[in-house]
């Protein structure tokens, strides 16, 4: 089961990828025209994608955390977290993109919001 969790983080996060490469390289597709369309859509497309992608990363590497003080941190959670501050961070170098906060911020709260999920999860499979 293991396997095709890390498969499916696996090919999600090769999705992302896609997507980041599609927005750097300024091409257009049917799924920004899409998001487009979507009052605040590109906020929900970071929160869902993101959310997902910490989700499935933290099922995949089976809950496996650390403490930081008081706080119980999934590794999973950690590494979406720095991809995605590098990636939006990125954006101020890369001619066809522009960092926005606010992308920042809707990233945060979905991987906030898949980690506590997954403790929920984790806490109801013990």
């Amino acid at each position: 089961m293991n396997r095709l969790i890390s498969a499916i983080a696996a090919a999600f996060f090769s999705f992302i990828l896609w997507i980041i490469y599609q927005a750097s390289s300024g091409n257009q597709n049917l799924l920004f025209e899409m998001v487009g369309n979507i009052p605040f859509g590109d906020k929900l497309g970071h929160l869902v994608l993101f959310g997902a992608l910490t989700f499935i990363v933290v099922v995949a590497s089976q809950f496996r955390s650390f403490s930081l003080g008081r706080f119980n941190c999934y590794y999973g959670a950690l590494a979406v977290t720095l991809f995605v501050i590098i990636e939006e961070l990125s954006q101020a170098f890369i001619p066809a993109r522009t960092f926005d906060l606010g992308d920042l911020l809707a990233d945060t709260l979905g991987i906030v919001l898949a980690t506590k999920t997954a403790q929920l999860l984790n806490r109801r499979s013990v």
